[in-house]
This record gives C-alpha cells, structure tokens and sequence, in this order.
C-alpha cells in the first residue's frame, strides 16, 4: 500500500495518531517551495493515503525508519 518513500516520510513525522501525522505532514507541506515537486507529490501521496486509511490500519504500520535500506554496502 505504501511505497518505500512514503513510509519514510510517515515514520518522520509520525505523531503516534494518524490524524495527527496528517495534520503534521499538512503543515510541513505549508513550508515547500513551489519548486520542490518531488517532496510536494509524495507529500500529497502520503496525505491521501493517510486519509483513505483507517486508524486501526495507522497503527499496525511499521514506522520504524530504516535508514539502511537501498543503501550498498562496502564488503571488501
């Protein structure tokens, strides 16, 4: 349901309450420039999702960042 950037920016400004991590991603969202198209659109996404879920579906989100994922390791 999530995309990968989505959950990051969810799990930053996650309040605990899905309500209340919309009104916060709400206000980042007061602060982007016009030119900042890519964080405006996952923004948007975010919201919507957010909206189109229910509490109980918020809570049982696994919000933890994971900072690691996608980045390359150095094995050698």
């Amino acid at each position: 349901m999530l995309t990968y950037d989505e959950t990051m920016i969810l799990a930053i400004y996650n309040t605990g309450t899905r309500t209340g991590t919309k009104d916060a991603l709400v206000e980042m969202r007061a602060y982007l420039e016009s030119d900042e198209t890519d964080l405006l659109e996952l923004t948007d996404t975010a919201i919507r999702k957010l909206e189109a879920m229910s509490d109980e579906e918020y809570v049982a989100l696994d919000l933890i960042p994971d900072f690691d994922e996608g980045e390359e390791t150095d094995a050698g």
